[in-house]
């Protein structure tokens, strides 16, 4: 069973960014998840799925919204480039 979540939004919103209502509420999906994603609270499979896309392309485009797909502390970069 999904739950529906229902935001209030002004009308003229989605013309001010110059997108359609449905590229709108796309993007919106879409910038709730990597924001979910960026803080940890969801994978990227289930924010991939929240956001209607699949796993490949939710991590691609996260970018879009300045979220790195990897976050690795300095020790742990250092570690990795040092065993590359």
């Amino acid at each position: 069973m999904n739950h529906q979540l229902r935001i209030q939004y002004p009308e003229k919103l989605p013309d001010a960014l110059q997108l359609t209502q449905k590229e709108f509420e796309r993007d919106a999906k879409m910038a709730m998840a990597a924001k979910l994603f960026e803080m940890g609270k969801l994978s990227s499979g289930m924010a991939a799925d929240l956001a209607g896309v699949d796993r490949v392309f939710f991590l691609l485009n996260l970018y879009k919204y300045n979220v790195n797909m990897i976050e690795l502390e300095d020790d742990e970069l250092k570690s990795d480039l040092k065993n590359a």
